[in-house]
């Protein structure tokens, strides 16, 4: 769901600063606007959320001074961009993630293999009970097609398989967790950082149950983590400059660890 923040003050300069994309980083950004802005009373940022891809095609309408991603540009969407710009669009990491799937807190299944997984995205596996669990039929909850979130699992787990028409898209990784928090049946896929009153599964990989550990991160045995990315076209203005810069302080870091994301 997309949410805008107007952080505005009586200010000496006439523009606005302009963020737009990624639902899974839109709290993270504005608290990082609402720190900033008490730095910078005189200037102002607006943030809209949306969707990673919303956020890339606002940076090419000139629409955006700063495109918020959960995953890195495909080679066509470079292309594009450098084209319609004239410069080629930078990539920022501002922080890390994960990505992991939610069930209910009642559900009696706490891991699944990446195949299960991806039977389970895919329409192939239909019922709990395939898993182990309840003999009941499993409502699947995805992102929206817009989102970063949905395209890095489409490639990473999927191989780019499109996911089965029964899978219910929602508007942001809250929605996701809130559905599947009031539906025994239900399984989802979103940030980590959003996760709250339902279980994150643990992977079986390799016989290994795998939880998106600050450990099992950092020595890559989770598959599914990510950086999250500010995308900006050079030259940059003094405005997004500072943005960055206060972004990647220990400041800016410390309110990303807070927000339930790795600092970089």
């Amino acid at each position: 769901m997309a949410l805008a923040l107007v952080l505005c003050a009586a200010r000496a300069w006439s523009g606005t600063l302009t963020i737009k994309g990624s639902d899974t980083m839109l709290a993270l950004t504005h608290r990082w606007a609402q720190a900033f802005a008490r730095k910078h009373p005189a200037r102002s940022v607006q943030i809209t959320g949306g969707g990673t891809s919303t956020g890339l095609a606002a940076l090419e309408a000139h629409a955006a001074d700063i495109a918020t991603t959960s995953r890195l540009l495909t080679p066509s969407e470079l292309a594009r961009l450098t084209a319609r710009l004239g410069a080629t669009p930078t990539a920022v990491p501002v922080a890390r993630d994960s990505v992991v799937f939610f069930v209910n807190a009642q559900n009696p299944v706490h891991s699944m293999t990446l195949e299960q997984v991806k039977g389970v995205l895919l329409g192939d596996l239909t019922r709990w009970s395939a898993m182990g669990g309840l003999d009941r039929p499993i409502i699947a909850y995805t992102r929206e097609n817009t989102s970063g979130t949905y395209a890095f699992i489409k490639h990473r787990l999927l191989n780019d398989e499109d996911l089965a028409p029964t899978m219910q898209p929602l508007p942001g990784t809250g929605a996701v967790v809130n559905a599947v928090s009031h539906e025994p049946s239900a399984v989802g896929f979103g940030s980590l950082a959003f996760a709250r009153d339902v279980r994150v599964l643990a992977l079986r990989i390799e016989g290994e149950e795998v939880l998106p550990t600050a450990e099992n991160i950092a020595a890559g045995r989770y598959p599914f983590s990510r950086e999250l990315y500010l995308y900006v076209v050079n030259p940059l203005d003094p405005d997004t400059e500072a943005f960055l810069a206060f972004v990647k302080s220990p400041e800016g870091q410390a309110i990303a660890l807070k927000a339930g994301f790795q600092p970089l």
